[in-house]
């Protein structure tokens, strides 16, 4: 079993940054790929970004890329997103994602862990 909590969420104005954060814990010693989704009002839950075990590969989505970078601390699962220029419409709830068993993919159904998300409100 595996834990994710995420951190960092908040309220900002378009055109600011925020840092999300998401410590991983429960299986010590095992490192899995992570990233992370959001799911905005009245929208289905969506792919943002992932980063594999070793961190040597980071994967986008079109509409955040250039925007978000995805990065992990070496020693740790601890895996964050720092978000700049952001937009209205990254207004949404942001979940850690872990893939521990299967394929990582962009699909929600490949993820093996969800933390229980934090809020980003961005205001215009």
């Amino acid at each position: 079993q595996v834990q994710l909590v995420e951190s960092g969420g908040g309220l900002v104005q378009a055109g600011g940054s925020l840092r999300l954060s998401c410590a991983a814990s429960g299986r010590p010693g095992g490192r899995f790929g992570m990233g992370w989704f959001r799911q905005g009002p009245g929208k289905v839950r969506e792919f943002v970004a992932r980063i594999t075990w070793s961190g040597d590969a980071t994967y986008y989505a079109d509409a955040v890329k250039g925007r978000f970078t995805i990065s992990r601390d070496g020693a740790e699962n601890t895996v964050y997103l720092q978000m700049n220029n952001l937009k209205p419409e990254d207004t949404a709830v942001y979940y850690c994602a872990a893939y521990v068993w299967g394929v990582a993919t962009e699909m929600s159904n490949s993820v093996d862990y969800w933390g229980e998300g934090t809020l980003v409100t961005v205001s215009s």
